[in-house]
């Protein structure tokens, strides 16, 4: 058991950010907000779907969204042609979650049906292990429901069939920074926020940058859904850096991490803090706090260890509260109800950010020794 862990932290330790949160959405079996400058959406959307086919080996989908986005849209966008040549026994047969080579046609040899209303196309199709919906929180509400829906049920209604997510399944949400919120359901929905940085590297990219170029037609590309294969991927790669047993490996160990009374008074704390702040508006719902009791112990494992420490509880406060805190306006802050001076609330709230309040509650909360 030992001997994992400490095979599966020397692989974490070369991982990237994306590649990082990624593993760890994959492992707890949940969904991601990714954050970027407008101008690398594009290339953070490359890197996330090569992440996906060459170092889990999945199958994925990118959807572009905006304001005009339908339900069409998205519920076409964010599948895959099934593998199986098989028309009807494509879910079955297929090997699920392997990514699939472009070119292949998945029912190009299925039989043809000998009702006279012919299938829909959709019909062949599965939805992608990993979707990556770009400027989501651009999207209208009924879209944006759709999303919450899929997240939540693990099923997408179309006008012709009921999509099933397969297993392991990844939602993410690549937005640019400091643009609209999602709406409150949607946000605490996500299990972790990421905001990468423009210094932070997109290795995968780059080294396909340098073995094959993008295309200027691929580059060019400028429809409203894109989904996988993109031209621009031409060759399966031969081995992945995690496999879905693996995945599978990391999820019992995190089933077995051992959290000491100490420590999970320490996280009680910490969520009581961060609900009783004055800038908080709203408070912190359920959902977050058993996502923040998760990902303790999802970090543990790729950490090699078999325990919680404090220092992973702040580590996952960091990664789990930031999309969910709203700060309050001054004529809301509780204290105004006792008969504090707008004045003296506004100077206090004044700057405030969210990871402000998050380190302000880290700071306040002691530490188990």
């Amino acid at each position: 058991m030992d001997s994992e862990r400490g095979h599966f932290a020397e692989k974490v330790q070369t991982l990237s950010d994306l590649e990082l949160a990624v593993l760890v959405c994959l492992v707890a079996d949940q969904h991601v907000i990714i954050e970027c400058a407008d101008d690398l959406m594009n290339e953070v959307s490359q890197e996330l779907t090569l992440i996906a086919a060459n170092i889990f080996g999945l199958s994925w989908a990118v959807l572009d969204c905006s304001d005009k986005t339908t339900l069409d849209d998205f519920g076409s966008g964010i599948l895959v042609k099934e593998e199986s040549d098989d028309y009807f026994g494509g879910v079955a047969l297929g090997k699920e979650g392997s990514f699939s080579p472009p070119g292949s046609t998945g029912y190009s040899k299925r039989r043809t049906p000998k009702s006279p209303q012919p299938f829909s196309p959709l019909d062949s199709h599965r939805i992608a292990n990993v979707v990556v919906a770009k400027n989501l929180n651009r999207a209208n509400a009924p879209v944006q429901v759709q999303a919450l829906e899929l997240m939540r049920g693990k099923r997408n209604f179309t006008r012709t069939a009921v999509h099933a997510a397969p297993k392991p399944f990844l939602f993410i949400a690549l937005n640019a920074s400091n643009t609209a919120r999602m709406s409150t359901h949607l946000s605490d929905q996500f299990f972790i926020s990421h905001s990468h940085q423009d210094e932070d590297e997109l290795p995968n990219l780059e080294d396909f940058q340098m073995g094959e170029p993008v295309s200027d037609d691929d580059a060019s590309t400028s429809s409203v859904v894109r989904s996988s294969p993109y031209m621009l991927y031409k060759r399966k790669p031969a081995s992945v850096m995690f496999s879905q047993e693996e995945l599978v490996e990391l999820t019992g160990l995190t089933s077995n991490v051992d959290l000491s009374s100490e420590v999970r008074a320490y996280l009680h704390n910490i969520v009581v803090f961060m609900r009783l702040h004055r800038a908080v508006a709203g408070g912190i719902s359920a959902v977050a706090t058993r996502h923040f009791n998760a990902l303790a112990h999802a970090l543990a494992p790729l950490h090699g260890l078999s325990y919680i420490t404090p220092s992973l509880v702040a580590l996952a406060a960091r990664k789990i509260y930031p999309h969910r805190i709203i700060i309050t306006s001054p004529e809301n802050e509780r204290s105004m109800q006792w008969g504090s001076s707008l004045d003296a609330v506004k100077a206090v709230l004044e700057g405030v950010t969210v990871e402000d309040v998050i380190e302000e509650v880290l700071q306040s909360v002691e530490e188990p020794l």
